[in-house]
C-alpha cells in the first residue's frame, strides 16, 4: 500500500505517508475525515471513525513526525514535543499507539487550538 495524505489542522498542512499497516489501510478506508482538534501538551489529537486493535509494536513514545492512532480513544495523535506524561525532552503519549504513518513537517501543528477544524484526505 502507497497512500500519500493531507492533514490540515487549523491553518497548518501536512503531507502523511502511510505504512503499510492494519491501521493504515482502516484510517484510509474512513476518508475523508473531519473532526476538531484537542490539545496535550505538544501533541495534537483528534477523534476519528476507526476501529482497529492495538498492534504488536504499539508503544507511548513515539518520534515527532510520527502519526499515531490511539486505539482506546478512536482518535488520530500527532506529537511534536514533550507532553505532561513525557520524562525530559522525549514525546510520550497517554497510552500505547499504532503508528500508521510519517509526516515531515509536524511542528507547525503546534499553532493550533482547542476546536480548529482538521480534515485528513487522499493527496
Amino acid at each position: 500500500m502507497t497512500e500519500t495524505l493531507l492533514l490540515t489542522a487549523g491553518r497548518h498542512t501536512a503531507t502523511i505517508t502511510c505504512y503499510d499497516t492494519p491501521t493504515a489501510r482502516a484510517i484510509c478506508a474512513a476518508l475523508p475525515i473531519q473532526s476538531e482538534v484537542r490539545t496535550w501538551g505538544q501533541e495534537i489529537y483528534f477523534e476519528a471513525p476507526v476501529e482497529t486493535a492495538l498492534e504488536a509494536d504499539a508503544r507511548d513514545v513515539v518520534e515527532a513526525g510520527e502519526i499515531a492512532f490511539w486505539v482506546e480513544g478512536r482518535c488520530i495523535a500527532i506529537g511534536f514535543g514533550p507532553t505532561p506524561a513525557s520524562r525530559g525532552d522525549e514525546i510520550r503519549l497517554a497510552a500505547a499507539v499504532n503508528i500508521w504513518g510519517y509526516a515531515d513537517d509536524v511542528h507547525g501543528f503546534a499553532a493550533c487550538l482547542p476546536g480548529d477544524p482538521v480534515m485528513v484526505r487522499r493527496a
